[in-house]
C-alpha cells in the first residue's frame, strides 16, 4: 500500500461523510473546527507568551536591584584597587630609634646592613620589646629573623639581639 493510496482513500472517505451531512451539520462541524485550531492556537502559542511576560515582570523589579547593587559593587571595587595601600618607607637608624624612643625603649646598638637591621637591647623590659616588635610589624613591615633574648634577675627585664628583616610591600 502506498501513501497516495491512502491518502486517496482517506480523501475520499471524509469527502463521503461530509456529503452524507446536512448545511446546518457542516456548519456545526466547520464551527467546532475553527474553535479547536483556536483552542490549539492559543493553548500552545499565546497562552505561554502571557504567562511568560507575566513572570518576567513580576521578576523584573528583583533583577534591576540586583544590578545596581552588584554596580555599586563593582564601583567600590575600583575605587579600592584605585586607593593603593600607601608605600612604607625604608627602615633608617632614625626610624628605629624613634619608634624604641615612643614605647621607652633605649637601644644600645642599632646597625643596618641593607634591608637588615641588628638592634641590641640592654636592661629593658620584656613587655615594652614585645609591644615595640608588634608596633614595628604593624608600621614599617618588619619581621624578626633572628632573636636573642636572655632574662636577667629582675622579673620582665631582659638583654636582646633582634636581627629584623623589612618585609617588601605589594
Amino acid at each position: 500500500m502506498s501513501l497516495s493510496n491512502t491518502l486517496n482513500r482517506s480523501v475520499q472517505s471524509w469527502s463521503e461523510f461530509w456529503n452524507a451531512r446536512n448545511a446546518r451539520e457542516r456548519m456545526l462541524l466547520a464551527s467546532a473546527a475553527v474553535v479547536m485550531v483556536f483552542g490549539l492556537f492559543y493553548a500552545l502559542l499565546i497562552g505561554p507568551a502571557l504567562s511568560g511576560r507575566n513572570q518576567l515582570n513580576k521578576s523584573l523589579p528583583l533583577q534591576r536591584q540586583q544590578v545596581a547593587q552588584l554596580q555599586a559593587m563593582a564601583r567600590e571595587a575600583a575605587g579600592l584597587s584605585a586607593n593603593a595601600a600607601p608605600a612604607v618607607p625604608p627602615m633608617s637608624k632614625e626610624s628605629i630609634d624613634a619608634a624604641l624612643a615612643r614605647k621607652g625603649l633605649k637601644a644600645q646598638t642599632v646597625a643596618l646592613t641593607g634591608d637588615v637591621a641588628r638592634v641590641q637591647l640592654s636592661a629593658v623590659s620584656f613587655a615594652g620589646v614585645i609591644d615595640w616588635l608588634d608596633d614595628m610589624q604593624k608600621t614599617a613591615l618588619l619581621s624578626v629573623v633572628e632573636a636573642n633574648i636572655v632574662a636577667l634577675a629582675q622579673p620582665d627585664m631582659v638583654n636582646a639581639t633582634l636581627t629584623l628583616r623589612q618585609q617588601k610591600s605589594e
